[in-house]
């Protein structure tokens, strides 16, 4: 069995005075790709931002390598190497390329392994490469994308949080992202990936949580959950 990265107990989280997250448990392990999936406002992205403390939680705990993380700031867990890809990407607009990944270093002082991680980018992102002084704020929502998880993995994560890395693309670049995510896990990389695509997000994952109205009611082995007509009636149209 891998050790277990990161640990979600018994997680209640209020949100704008709304029980956002009313007591989720889950795990990711080293080397998994996990998927949550849920309908819009299930409370999945409430869940990531308590799991990278920039939303404090009223009940339960989170463990990352078997510490709570309670009371921590999001800038010691990216430290550590819990780092997110938020919604909405978060790029710096007015900024090349080449620098938004030297912001993904900013904690690290190693110069010559973080000019090696950036060639790794480029060569996990060719089209960012294309565009290495372009600003990030001319770039298409995709290509944004793109560079928000090569910040991230400049940052070498031991677990990487997608949050929608999908939401507002157009098919073709549905079809890339997903296609990089699963480059990102075949290289080691252990992920959670939370997507109302449900259908792409279970078709990559090891194993998948659905969660509806702030709970998880159902887990499991990613391809069988793929099949179950439960979830396929509520998320896949079937």
């Amino acid at each position: 069995m891998a050790q277990t990265l990161l640990k979600v107990s018994g997680l209640k989280v209020a949100y704008g005075g709304i029980q956002a997250v009313k007591g989720v448990d889950f795990e990711v392990r080293e080397g998994e790709l996990v998927s949550l999936i849920g309908s819009n406002g299930a409370g999945k992205t409430t869940t990531m931002k308590a799991i990278t403390g920039t939303l404090p939680f009223a009940a339960g705990d989170i463990e990352f390598l078997g510490k709570s993380i309670k009371g921590r700031g999001a800038w010691d867990l990216v430290a550590d190497g819990l780092v997110m890809v938020p919604e909405g990407r978060g790029v710096f607009t007015r900024m090349t390329i080449t620098e938004n990944l030297q912001i993904g270093a900013y904690i690290r002082k190693d110069k010559a392994e973080i000019a090696k991680d950036i060639d790794r980018v480029f060569a996990t992102f060719p089209r960012l490469k294309e565009r290495a002084t372009q600003l990030a704020g001319t770039m298409s929502g995709g290509e944004q994308q793109m560079l928000a998880m090569g910040r991230a993995l400049m940052a070498r994560p031991k677990v990487l949080l997608l949050d929608e890395p999908s939401m507002g693309l157009s098919p073709i670049m549905v079809d890339k992202i997903f296609e990089v995510v699963k480059q990102v896990y075949d290289q080691g990389v252990t992920l959670l990936l939370v997507e109302q695509n449900a259908s792409r997000a279970l078709q990559l994952a090891d194993r998948g949580y659905v969660m509806e109205s702030g709970l998880i009611t159902m887990s499991g082995d990613a391809k069988i959950m793929l099949s179950d007509p439960k979830v396929r009636a509520a998320y896949l149209g079937e």
